[in-house]
């Protein structure tokens, strides 16, 4: 009787358990899905902020070009003038890319690379304590831009912009194409 009643235990305990791992299983879906449904409205909040930011950084630049050239002087940055000019546009023109959606992961692989050589010529100290002082690191003022294009470059800009809208018109246009 002993032998009979313990599988009869067995098989009423394997259900309750898989029953549980299944209600965490919908539940986990669940929340997936509103965390995917959240990407595109987070993707434009990051884009307007940080494009907004990025052209008036620009604009700055562009403003003030006798400042900013002589600014890249004492950062000994070779051709300061022309560099002050590239930088201003890069930032002004891709800030206002950035905020259209239009073109956003080139441009905001182009705004990283920005802020890059800022990290490399005006926050070089910053960067040199990375690793014993990341405080230091992560307070430099390129590193929320540099953060912001990352992000941007790797998920992409969202529902809400020029790019998806291209897209969806090219994959139509490609599907009538195809029949």
């Amino acid at each position: 009787m002993i032998f009979m009643e313990t599988p009869a235990k067995t098989s009423v305990a394997a259900p309750a358990g898989h029953c549980m791992v299944s209600l965490a299983e919908r539940y986990y879906r669940w929340f997936i899905q509103a965390a995917s449904w959240a990407q595109s409205p987070v993707l434009l909040i990051l884009r307007l902020y940080w494009g907004w930011q990025f052209f008036l950084t620009g604009r700055g630049k562009l403003m003030n070009l006798d400042r900013t050239t002589d600014f890249f002087q004492t950062l000994h940055i070779p051709l300061p003038h022309l560099n002050a000019v590239i930088v201003g546009l890069t930032e002004c023109l891709g800030g206002l890319l950035l905020l259209s959606g239009l073109g956003a992961r080139l441009v905001a692989a182009l705004l990283a690379f920005d802020m890059i050589v800022a990290y490399l010529t005006a926050d070089s100290e910053s960067l040199k304590h990375i690793f014993n002082d990341p405080d230091k690191f992560l307070s430099a003022d390129p590193f929320l831009f540099l953060l912001a294009s990352v992000l941007i470059f790797a998920f992409g800009p969202g529902a809400f912009s020029l790019d998806w809208l291209i897209g969806k018109k090219l994959c139509r246009k490609n599907k009538t194409h195809q029949a």
